[in-house]
């Protein structure tokens, strides 16, 4: 086991090169147990706060083993709305510091990696039926004065009879109101988490189940059991329970105390959300907030250059955590009305080019409408022998907050305090100033983005602008290691699928842990909505003979 003794990073990297980690690449080192524990701490779960966790924990200097019984974010991380946000709607609910915190983390991931997240401009047009003008007026200014801004600008009044949002809707919407908040590939944030853990010493085992964990009075010893490999033990000093949806049963079912009895549950909520994909409806690039007579509220989103995303619903979910989650004919129905309320031109069932659906574990506070239901989240703490710390809840947005929150509680059930990092720090290819021409840059995040594109395309010249443009914001920084020696597109070997060539592919399973087309089509990339199926076919072919 690779021990992690890396200098912990500087607090704030965003303009210096003090934040540069230590690179291990994709070696898998033997788990070998020993008379010592193999990690100070596996983290179960790869989502995003599995992922945020060991990101934080590895960073700190702490040996980490991180297992996911799938892929990278396969489940809830990669089925959100793709927001970053404070969510407008909760100051409703009076949910004022989970607002509050997640404002405050809304710049803070804009800056760490820009070629992933990007600031939006939303578009919320009046219906006077809905709320009156004074209400919103009074919720925006709230939302934009809550947590300091310096990347996104404020919200204001404008006439839709006027502004490019309005030529798209019906033409009773006159006034409407835009802000900002940011958009987030989420999948690949988690997977940048990983590459930030792994690089900092940590070991990421996908596809590998995590089948009994039994405590004692030193430690862990928990047995993975990977799909195409027989069973091992791994020796924790703590263990983090991430497992999302699946935390309750996780500790029902495969932690065991050490002393005859099962671990106490809390209850979760469980919600479905599920969007729908549809030919882009509009060409502009804000977004819209729709408020719906259900009192909820839908987002039509550009998404992927071609279309747009509509989402999302809220249905109580009653099935096992590991589904399958899909989106049912009432909530297609659903979210094709309540966009159609709002555009001049119908949305109907036979618009949708793809839809998919995520199990969010929300706490259950008791509300009845799972709306209502809050999006904060709870670390419990138990320390009755091996430190054990579960999470519950929890959103996108504070995903990074959630893991100094948890690294700081296990921490302290270790007895080993160790000073938090990860506020200044970059995400795995979110170094942009240091692949630029002009290194010295340190403009608003997507000033240096475009700054870093431009070199990108410079050196990369017979690249098609659109595929530079592509993997220039799907690796960011990192993007050398795809192309690296390349000098033009024959040199990256055979193309696959259109845009999508063997180097990128090979690239994807030896550093990104990307094993089948559906983790490189849906989740490392979108390309599976521009591929046909027989596209979509070959790619899978080829990841399962690499």
């Amino acid at each position: 086991m690779v021990r992690s003794c890396w200098p912990a990073p500087a607090a704030n990297c965003w303009t210096t090169s003090a934040c540069a980690r230590p690179t291990l690449g994709s070696e898998l080192h033997p788990l070998e147990p020993s008379g010592e524990a193999d990690c100070d701490v596996l983290v179960v779960g790869g989502g995003i706060n599995g992922c945020g966790i060991a990101r934080d924990l590895a960073g700190r200097g702490w040996r980490v083993v991180l297992c996911e019984q799938d892929d990278l974010a396969a489940h809830t991380s990669s089925a959100s709305t793709k927001l970053i946000h404070g969510g407008l709607r909760y100051l409703e609910h009076r949910e004022f510091a989970l607002v509050r915190k997640a404002l405050q983390e809304r710049e803070v991931l804009l800056r760490s990696a820009p070629h992933i997240m990007w600031p939006l401009r939303f578009v919320m047009p009046h219906d006077p039926a809905m709320r009156p003008a004074w209400m919103i007026r009074a919720g925006l200014f709230l939302y934009d004065n809550l947590a300091r801004r310096e990347v996104l600008p404020g919200s204001r009044a404008v006439d839709l009879r006027q502004h490019p949002a309005g030529e798209p809707l019906k033409p009773e919407f006159r006034k409407g109101f835009v802000y900002s908040d940011g958009w987030v590939d989420d999948a690949r944030l988690v997977v940048l988490n990983a590459l930030d853990a792994q690089a900092w010493g940590a070991r990421i085992l996908t596809r590998t189940r995590c089948t009994v964990a039994q405590r004692d009075s030193k430690g862990w010893n928990v047995t993975v059991q990977a799909a195409n490999g027989s069973p091992r033990t791994v020796r924790a000093r703590a263990l983090v329970n991430a497992a999302g949806p699946w935390a309750a049963s996780f500790l029902g079912d495969v932690a065991r105390p050490g002393n005859g009895e099962r671990f106490a549950t809390r209850r979760l909520r469980l919600v479905k959300g599920s969007h729908i994909v549809v030919r882009g409806l509009f060409s502009h690039q804000h977004a819209y907030i729709f408020q719906s007579p259900d009192k909820r509220i839908i987002f039509a989103i550009p998404y992927q250059d071609n279309f747009t995303l509509i989402g999302t619903t809220d249905v109580e979910w009653h099935g096992p955590a590991a589904g399958p989650v899909r989106i049912g004919p009432s909530e297609v129905d659903y979210l094709c009305a309540q966009a159609s309320r709002y555009f001049a031109r119908p949305v109907t069932t036979s618009d949708v080019v793809w839809s998919f659906s995520g199990v969010r574990p929300l706490l259950d506070d008791e509300a009845g409408d799972p709306s209502a239901v809050t999006r904060d989240y709870l670390l419990e703490q138990d320390s009755a022998g091996a430190p054990l710390l579960s999470v519950w809840g929890g959103k996108i947005t504070t995903f990074r907050k959630l893991a100094e929150d948890a690294a700081d509680a296990v921490g302290a059930l270790l007895g080993e305090h160790r000073k938090p990092w990860t506020t200044g720090a970059f995400l795995a290819g979110g170094e942009l100033s240091a692949a630029t021409s002009d290194p010295a840059h340190a403009g608003m995040p997507q000033e240096r983005f475009a700054s870093f594109l431009q070199t990108v395309q410079q050196q990369h010249d017979w690249l098609p602008p659109a595929m530079t443009r592509r993997m220039a914001h799907a690796y960011g920084g990192r993007i050398h290691r795809v192309l690296a020696g390349a000098n033009g597109l024959a040199s990256l070997g055979e193309e696959v699928a259109p845009g999508l060539f063997e180097r990128e592919l090979q690239y994807l399973r030896e550093e990104e842990w990307a094993r089948t087309g559906e983790d490189v089509l849906w989740r490392r990339s979108k390309l599976g909505l521009r591929l046909t199926q027989a596209q979509r076919e070959r790619v899978g072919d080829w990841m399962s003979k690499a």
